[in-house]
């Protein structure tokens, strides 16, 4: 199980969430930390290279991992329309 950690940014993002969607979010990024090797990351590339994507529905989850540390840092979660607008 990899440890998870919050940005700023990502910290506010779940909190402006509706409950449901956070609850959601917080049950994916559950399962990537207990699943890590298990899960093929969906790299992304231009300013967030070396970060990959979660879906969860029409939400998207920014993460970063550091598998030397075994820590996941969460940079960003928002909807697929403006996740990737944000300055991370």
């Amino acid at each position: 199980m990899y440890t998870v950690e919050f940005t700023q940014q990502a910290e506010k993002d779940l909190l402006a969430l509706e409950k449901s969607v956070a609850r959601r979010i917080a049950e994916k990024i559950t399962f990537l930390s207990n699943n890590i090797n298990q899960i093929i990351p969906e790299g992304l590339s231009g300013r967030f290279k070396g970060k990959y994507k979660l879906r969860v529905g029409h939400w998207r989850i920014v993460y970063g991992t550091n598998h030397p540390k075994e820590t996941i840092t969460i940079f960003a979660v928002d909807h697929r329309s403006r996740i990737y607008k944000q300055d991370i």
